[in-house]
């Protein structure tokens, strides 16, 4: 009786373990630090491109964000170009390229398309997520616009290839 007890108390801690470790599996699965984003470097007859503040990061950035669960690609710049800077595409964007952003617990792969032909519905104003947006010549950005920003930019205007990297 002794015996079964042991061998039962075995068979349960290595199932325990077995499944710890399903779950363990399972959980790495379904929290994968893997997201896939978009932007769009909007640039208008004059050759300005349209850059946003957000409230919750520093520097300027062009209009984007996550692509939400059963979104195309298209449909999130579309959203996205909405939501920050009420811009809607005249034409389909061009793609420019795909870029892998890595930081210390993610990996960020961002699509970003060349918007030029589009119109403004009404002027943006600042609320809880984009401080300020504006035109900005390419030759005179704000201080503050990011590195990746910046080397998108450089790309598309100096018809260089992109790099993988944001």
């Amino acid at each position: 009786m002794l015996l079964n007890k042991i061998a039962r108390f075995m068979t349960l801690s290595l199932y325990r373990e077995a499944r710890q470790e399903a779950c363990r599996r399972l959980r790495q699965r379904v929290t994968r630090s893997v997201s896939l984003g978009v932007r769009a470097i909007v640039l208008d007859a004059e050759n300005r491109v349209l850059l946003v503040r957000h409230t919750y990061l520093d520097g300027w950035y062009f209009p984007g964000g996550g692509v939400e669960a059963g979104e195309t690609l298209l449909d999130a710049i579309m959203r996205e170009l909405a939501e920050e800077a009420h811009i809607s595409m005249d034409a389909p964007p061009v793609l420019h390229g795909i870029f892998l952003q890595k930081t210390r617990w993610r990996s960020n792969h961002v699509a970003c398309f060349v918007v030029r032909a589009f119109h403004q519905t009404h002027a943006r104003l600042p609320d809880w997520e984009i401080a300020e947006s504006g035109f900005f010549k390419t030759d005179y950005l704000p201080e503050e616009t990011t590195r990746a920003t910046r080397a998108r930019l450089n790309e598309i205007l100096h018809e260089q290839p992109p790099s993988p990297f944001w």
